[in-house]
């Protein structure tokens, strides 16, 4: 071959090279962990600290765009939201006046229905026909 360096250059060059690849190597295996955890292992050691972190908050949408501002009721809702809890109001009172008179309340208050049995095998469909000898059954 025709290379544009003596042969004792490259020779240099490549003993360089070569050099450099055994001590990474070599840097690798002196560095690495003695001993590496297998699945399952729990980490062992100073490593092994759990850490609590106090002043931590959740990413939520308030801590990024801001507390929302709440939204003003027209009079028309108030109304409407006033009515609703002076009805669950009136609802709860009425419910404790029963409980105290004794009757029950909830589902056990409810009628027990028996269910309706259905009509005779009137609604069923006929079977389909037999198919003919000379045709095919598929």
């Amino acid at each position: 071959m025709n290379w544009s360096m003596p042969r004792p250059v490259l020779q240099v060059v490549a003993t360089a090279i070569v050099a450099a690849c055994l001590g990474a190597f070599a840097l690798g295996v002196f560095t690495a962990p003695s001993r590496s955890r297998l699945p399952g292992d729990g980490p062992a050691g100073k490593s092994a600290e759990v850490l609590q972190a106090t002043e931590a908050q959740p990413l939520i949408d308030e801590r990024i765009q801001g507390a929302a501002t709440p939204d003003e009721l027209t009079p028309e809702e108030q109304a409407a939201l006033d009515a609703e809890k002076k009805a669950r109001a009136e609802a709860a009172a009425l419910a404790k006046a029963e409980a105290e008179k004794g009757a029950p309340a909830g589902p056990e208050s409810a009628p027990v229905l028996t269910p309706v049995p259905p009509p005779a095998e009137a609604a069923q469909p006929a079977p389909p026909p037999p198919p003919k000898a000379e045709e095919p059954p598929f």
